[in-house]
């Protein structure tokens, strides 16, 4: 008997739109055989089903089902295609947790903790894993922006501590440059990570569950036109994304093995994406991506494919 599977995306943040087109993939490409799946966007103003007719279907948000033509659709199970809040942050897979229906991310306390910036670096800083030298400040606090060169140097980045997709980024090469990253950053969030830049080669390492082990995929490398790998190197076309990376096997080793260690040692599940730069052969850990992209133009979908993964065989992957 085939499984109902709501595919949720959309979400709260400034990512919704890249949600939808990660969630529309999943739709596409999840097993007709073995599923009925259902598209379900989440957004401030509602929740609905959408048909393959684009006609909308409340959410009974008691239950988390919805009524079509009559008939009552009950979810055995949910797709988490949502970029940044409520769905990478965790938040709404804790009520999926409270109605006893399974997901296909990690639990809702890992991925809050991984969605925080400060406080995943501060997590996995204890299990060895190399971070950029940083600076945490909340919306309000005095700030002295020679102290914080002074800490991290410059030029640094300004980053909003949840947030995805590159918003609100900014890279600082003079203290009068702070002001309009703080205020760019603090659009997305009132909590604000200023990094150290770190000179070398960026890549993107997807890891997931797969066949009852930690698989960690081919490797990316991040070749971007860009002064770094922002929305717009991402999404419009302004970089190059090498798989497999052009990195040297001891690169690969180290970072093979610490990418395996962050998704083991946070007790991990699903899907993810971890990003790091290279000092010489050290690569030291960025961020944590824990519902990557899915879209035609994303990384992990043609990391998975380099790996011989069909992208039916990755969706199916997080709802066993």
């Amino acid at each position: 008997m085939k499984k109902n599977i709501a595919i949720i995306m959309g979400g709260y943040s400034s990512e919704a739109d890249i949600s939808i087109k990660s969630g529309n993939m999943v739709f596409k490409h999840l097993d007709k055989d073995k599923f009925d799946a259902y598209r379900v966007l989440i957004s401030r103003e509602k929740w609905v089903h959408i048909d393959e007719n684009e006609q909308e279907h409340p959410i009974n948000m008691a239950d988390f089902t919805t009524t079509v033509n009559g008939y009552k659709i009950k979810f055995d199970a949910i797709f988490n295609a949502i970029h940044g809040h409520p769905g990478e942050d965790g938040t709404i897979l804790a009520y999926f947790d409270l109605l006893g229906i399974p997901h296909s991310s990690a639990p809702f306390y890992q991925m809050a903790v991984a969605f925080n910036k400060r406080d995943c670096l501060s997590l996995l800083k204890p299990y060895g894993i190399n971070t950029a030298r940083s600076v945490y400040l909340n919306k309000g606090d005095e700030i002295s922006f020679s102290s914080i060169v002074k800490t991290v140097g410059l030029p640094c980045f300004v980053k909003p501590n949840r947030a995805g997709s590159s918003f609100g980024v900014s890279k600082v090469y003079k203290e009068s440059e702070f002001v309009p990253a703080l205020e760019r950053a603090f659009q997305e969030d009132h909590e604000i990570l200023i990094e150290q830049f770190l000179d070398g080669i960026e890549v993107s390492v997807g890891v997931i569950k797969w066949q009852g082990d930690i698989l960690v995929l081919p490797i990316t490398e991040i070749d971007s036109d860009n002064d770094f790998f922002d929305y717009e190197a991402k999404y419009l076309g302004e970089s190059r994304e090498i798989t497999p990376a052009r990195i040297s096997e001891i690169q690969k080793e180290k970072v093979t093995l610490m990418a395996r260690k962050i998704y083991k040692s946070m007790d991990l599940k699903g899907l993810s994406r971890a990003d790091f730069i290279f000092v010489g052969d050290e690569p030291y850990f960025i961020e944590l991506n824990m519902v990557p992209g899915l879209s035609e133009e994303s990384i992990l979908p043609k990391q998975a494919k380099e790996a011989g993964i069909s992208l039916s065989a990755l969706f199916e992957s997080t709802l066993i």
